[in-house]
């Protein structure tokens, strides 16, 4: 999800409920089997050496991953096709979903229902992206290292940008240069929490609380669909107002 720092009560909310709900190995399988139309073998794919990065921080079985492995090599994978979506919710809030769907139709058809349920509406590709920088993002603990020793790595490695507080190293960087700048880290700092291409917006608006409960419910019905990868947003909800949400 993009903007980790910047919605941190938000992904904090929405990283438990994945976790309760158990879809996120639905999601990695997808993205393991996406990425093994490149080759089986993680040196010479960097995609799949993501993929791989992704199910283990998830802690997916052994067994889970090299059956979808194992299916790739004798070409009997499922054939998942990517589709980004693009449309407004509520308070004009911009939003981006990245899917991997075997039918196309069901899945345009879903997301469009949750767009106009909460009181949106999908627009055409290009119709909020312009709004939003697609980036590389890689997640550390806090407890990796220091501040200036993450800032120093990162910006060695090719990096555009660290923020850094207690909890975490949020580090950007080009797309072009995901790779290299993951590699890099992973080896100086261990696996991350979180790396993957995202939408980072080039400006948040505030949202008030009636507006924020339907967003989260928005945001739900999205995240319930197993079609559907990724979300991006271009809001923030104050702690205040999560505060409110959540009593």
């Amino acid at each position: 999800m993009a903007g980790h720092s910047k919605f941190k009560n938000i992904q904090h909310r929405k990283g438990a409920q994945d976790k309760k709900r158990a879809k996120i190995f639905t999601r990695l399988i997808k993205e393991l089997a996406v990425a093994a139309r490149g080759g089986t073998d993680p040196a010479s794919n960097p995609r799949l050496r993501g993929a791989l990065l992704a199910a283990r921080a998830a802690n997916m079985p052994k067994d889970n991953i090299e059956r979808v492995l194992k299916k790739a090599e004798g070409g009997e994978g499922e054939q998942y096709e990517e589709i980004r979506y693009e449309g407004y919710g509520v308070g004009g809030t911009a939003f981006i979903v990245e899917a991997m769907t075997d039918n196309r139709n069901r899945t345009a058809s879903e997301v469009r229902a949750a767009f106009n349920k909460f009181g949106g509406s999908l627009g055409e590709t290009g119709s909020v992206s312009f709004m939003f920088d697609k980036v590389g993002q890689i997640v550390f603990e806090g407890s990796v290292g220091d501040a200036d020793a993450m800032f120093e790595a990162a910006l060695e490695a090719g990096a555009d940008n660290v923020e850094s507080d207690d909890d975490s190293h949020v580090v950007t960087c080009a797309p072009e240069d995901f790779n290299a700048v993951r590699e890099a880290l992973q080896e100086a700092f261990g696996d991350p929490m979180e790396a993957e291409l995202t939408w980072i917006a080039q400006n948040e608006l505030s949202v008030d609380e009636d507006q924020a409960r339907t967003l989260l419910k928005f945001i739900d019905a999205l995240e319930d669909n197993d079609d559907v990868q990724s979300l991006s947003f271009n809001f923030e909800i104050s702690d205040e107002i999560m505060g409110k949400i959540e009593a």
